[in-house]
Parts: structure tokens; C-alpha cells; sequence
């Protein structure tokens, strides 16, 4: 019984404390909520491209450090492939040297 009478004390103490606030307050609360939304909202937007920004750079980073690698390998197989060394491939015809028949 005295758990009941302190829960609804509680109640009753929540209740008139959420009546006190007046109408235009509860307003300004709201309008303060959807503010702070919105500049959430901004503020993430803006991480967002700063994000996309740097996973592009690194991207165009990657192609390129790929694309240097490709033409080095490409000059090391036509070099080879010209000195006639065995499983060297032409880039220029895409053909193997073949390994020396014993």
C-alpha cells in the first residue's frame, strides 16, 4: 500500500511539474530541438564530403601509383621478352618466349 501512495505521489509531483511549463516555452524548446537538428544535419553533411573528398584523392593516389607500377612492369617484360628470355611476355604481341627446347 505505501509503494502505491509514493507512486502516485511521484506521478502526481511529474504531472504538475510538466503542467508548469508554460505553452510558449514548450514552443521554444521544440524550435531549439529542430535548430540544433538542423546544424546537426549541416555538420554532418559537410563530414560527409570531407570524407568523400579524401577517399577520392586517395583513389586517384592509387590509380596512379597502379598505373606507374603497370608501365614499369610492361617496360621490364618488353625489355626481357627482346633479350629473348624464356616466359618473358611481348607486350606488343602478347606472346611468351618460349623456354629453350633440351
Amino acid at each position: 500500500m505505501r509503494i502505491r501512495i509514493a507512486a502516485l505521489t511521484a506521478i502526481a509531483a511529474l504531472s504538475l511539474g510538466a503542467a508548469a511549463c508554460t505553452q510558449a516555452e514548450q514552443d521554444q524548446a521544440q524550435a531549439d530541438a529542430n535548430a540544433a537538428a538542423d546544424e546537426a544535419g549541416e555538420v554532418a553533411a559537410q563530414a560527409g564530403e570531407v570524407i568523400e573528398a579524401g577517399a577520392m584523392k586517395a583513389a586517384q593516389a592509387t590509380e596512379e601509383a597502379a598505373g606507374k607500377a603497370a608501365n614499369k612492369l610492361e617496360e621490364n617484360q618488353a625489355e626481357a621478352a627482346a633479350e629473348g628470355r624464356p616466359g618473358a611476355v611481348d607486350p606488343a604481341t602478347d606472346e611468351r618466349v618460349p623456354a629453350p627446347a633440351n
